[in-house]
């Protein structure tokens, strides 16, 4: 399996947020990103792992409340 490089539009489509957020939360080193000739790029397999990990930790958060 082969790890997709994804570009700021293409992660923001299915967080359902706007390009702008994805790279104001990039900026602040979430989701894992690293830039080529000044745009951001995402791997897919890292942003898969982001997303798990925030999911689990919201569901963790919900149980104890």
């Amino acid at each position: 399996m082969t790890d997709e490089i994804l570009t700021l539009p293409e992660v923001a489509q299915p967080l359902k947020v706007a390009e702008k957020t994805v790279c104001t939360m990039t900026q602040k080193r979430e989701p894992p990103a690293f830039k080529v000739g000044g745009q951001w790029r995402f791997r897919r397999m890292a942003l898969d792992a982001w997303i798990d990990a925030k999911t689990r930790r919201a569901a963790g958060e919900e149980e104890s409340t």
